[in-house]
Formats: C-alpha cells, sequence, structure tokens
C-alpha cells in the first residue's frame, strides 16, 4: 500500500472511535453466512447445520509481532490465517471473523486500513465467503489484536485430536518448518543491535524470501480440513506450536503413539518437529483413505513409553511455549 502524506494519514489519537471504525468497516466484504453484518449490537450469522465451530486467537506486539517486520496488511491476513487454520482443524469451514483492536494513539488511520484490507483478502483466498462480522476497538500502549473464527461442520460431527487409533496414519498437509526458517531470518539478519529493523527484499535468496512470507503472511491450507473430514480422518489438528509439541498432544489426548518417519519430514527434520507457526494440519487416517493434499509421516501405534518417536527413537525437542521462549530483548 503506498505511503500517504501526514496530513492525509491521522493518528488515531486525533480521530473518533466511529471515524476509526469507519474506515476499517469500508474496506470489509459481507460472509456469505451474515444475516446481521457490522452497525449493531452484535451480528447475526446463519448456521445451515445447526452446529458453530469457534475459536480464538490473540496476537500482541512482541510476543507475536514486530511492526518494523509486520506492515498492517500482514498481521490482518495472520490475524485472519491463524484462526481459520484452528476451525479448519475441527474439519468446519469457517464462517465469520469477529475482530478486536486494542491500538496506540499515534499509530496512522492507513496502519488499520492496511490491518482491515489484509483480513478481507485472506479470507478472500483461504476461506472464500467467510468475513469480519464485527468487534471491538479500544486504545492501548500495545496493539493488539484479538480475533474469534466461526466454523460451520454442515453436518458433519467434530473431528478432534484425541482420535488417533492403531494402525492409522498419520499425515500432514502444509509446510513444517518453514515459518520457523522464516523467523531466523528475521532475528538473524534484520536487527540492529536488538532493535528490528525493517526487511529488505533485496538482501534475501528466494528460500529466504518464502520462509519470510510463510511466517509473515501464512497459507493454511484451509479447504483441506473440511476435505479431511469428509474423507474419514480420526483425528486433526492445527500445528502451531510445533510438530513435535502438537504430535504429542494429539497421542495424549488420544492414548497412543505417534511414530514418525524422519524421512518423510524433509531435509531438515529437526526444523519440521521443533518449528512453529507453520499452521499445517496434521491429521490420522484408517489405513487406504488418506486423501490428495496430504502426505504420509508416520503411523499410529499402541501406547506405549513415550507418545512420540521418530525413527523408533524418542524427541527430544519440544516446539514453541511463549512463556518458555519469548524473550523480551531479543528484538
Amino acid at each position: 500500500m503506498p505511503s500517504r502524506p501526514d496530513t492525509d494519514d491521522p493518528r488515531l489519537g486525533d480521530l473518533s472511535e466511529g471515524e476509526i471504525l469507519k474506515a476499517i468497516l469500508s474496506r470489509t466484504a459481507q460472509a456469505t453466512h451474515t444475516i446481521i453484518g457490522p452497525g449493531d449490537d452484535a451480528a447475526v450469522i446463519a448456521t445451515p447445520s445447526g452446529t458453530v465451530v469457534a475459536t480464538t486467537d490473540t496476537l500482541v506486539h512482541g510476543p507475536d509481532f514486530r511492526l518494523a517486520w509486520s506492515s498492517g496488511f500482514d498481521l490482518g491476513w495472520k490475524a485472519a490465517a491463524v484462526n481459520l487454520a484452528d476451525v479448519a482443524a475441527m474439519g468446519a469451514r469457517p464462517t465469520a471473523l469477529l475482530v478486536a483492536l486494542a491500538v496506540p494513539r499515534d499509530l496512522r488511520l492507513s496502519f488499520v486500513e492496511s490491518l482491515a484490507d489484509g483480513f478481507r483478502e485472506a479470507c478472500a483466498a483461504l476461506a472464500p465467503g467467510c468475513a469480519v462480522v464485527g468487534g471491538d476497538l479500544t486504545v492501548s500502549d500495545v496493539l493488539t489484536v484479538a480475533v474469534t473464527a466461526l466454523g460451520d461442520l454442515e453436518g458433519r460431527a467434530a473431528v478432534t485430536r484425541s482420535g488417533a487409533r492403531p494402525g492409522d496414519s498419520v499425515a500432514v498437509a502444509g509446510e513444517l518448518g518453514l515459518a520457523a526458517h522464516g523467523l531466523a531470518v528475521l532475528f538473524g539478519r534484520f536487527r540492529d543491535g536488538e532493535t528490528p529493523i525493517p526487511v529488505d527484499p533485496a538482501l534475501l535468496a528466494e528460500g529466504e524470501r518464502q520462509a519470510v512470507a510463510a511466517q509473515l503472511r501464512p497459507s493454511p491450507p484451509i479447504g483441506l480440513g473440511p476435505f479431511a473430514a469428509v474423507a474419514g480422518a480420526n483425528a486433526m489438528m492445527d500445528v502451531s506450536d510445533g510438530l513435535a509439541l502438537d504430535a504429542r498432544r494429539m497421542a495424549a489426548a488420544s492414548g497412543v503413539t505417534i511414530a514418525l518417519d524422519g524421512s518423510a519430514l524433509g531435509d531438515d527434520s529437526v526444523r519440521a518437529l521443533a518449528g512453529g507457526e507453520d499452521h499445517a494440519l496434521l491429521a490420522a487416517f484408517p489405513p487406504g483413505v488418506v486423501p490428495a493434499g496430504f502426505r504420509v509421516i508416520g503411523e499410529v501405534r499402541p501406547p506405549g513409553e513415550q507418545p512420540l518417536l521418530c525413527d523408533d527413537a524418542p524427541v527430544d525437542v519440544s516446539g514453541w511455549d511463549p512463556y518458555r521462549d519469548w524473550d523480551s530483548a531479543a528484538g
């Protein structure tokens, strides 16, 4: 989005709440199942199947994104994508997003307009028919984006993480470790001391450019969530905190051992296991029914001493834990 002169791009602290909301809502789209959209006390969304899947996720400046690296569009896209992935992981089709913004007074109007554009375009690309239908706006010293996503199961039972059975194939749709690579590039290449600096695309090799894009604008395989449910997935979940941690969660919930094949994890199996924010879909399918778009990376075994194995050995890497891993001085 081209920059605007400051005279045409006021600080949010110089505008009323109504003026800011008008700028945001003029950039949203109409969701397919919206009966009453933005402008009333609450939205009204049709639920054709009679069931609603709901999830929420919060992105906070510092632990979850850095303004030096993420544009408003990037942030809106990512905030939509990570919530859409959670809905898809239940086997549901996303229908609507509710967005609560806590924004600093000195942020420019163009930033929140770009944020709204990112939400709109992510929904259009990843979950057509889904859109922002309402939310909340307040002021804060720390930019925070909280999203609630709704989805429709279309008459199906939800696919949970607790249904994996011995003999199932373990499969994944989407990338593993690419977003972690992108984060490593950002922290390793685009800081001045401990201060983040804007990304210069000219300094990135093609693989690095793809990795940074996977971190800043993830594109989870949203449509494959309902597709996997129809195909007969016994268990499924969003890989947001790293394959090792999330596969352990599925194994614990299902009371099984998950055995991964290291050769199926790509050239960097450690990064595939430990990396976070991939938002791939991890699923367990009965033998012989793994659908297109998923690739087999292991199998489900009866419960053993270890909930997770890779090449028949215990996995000694974990995933992302913000309380353990975030260093506020790390940029």
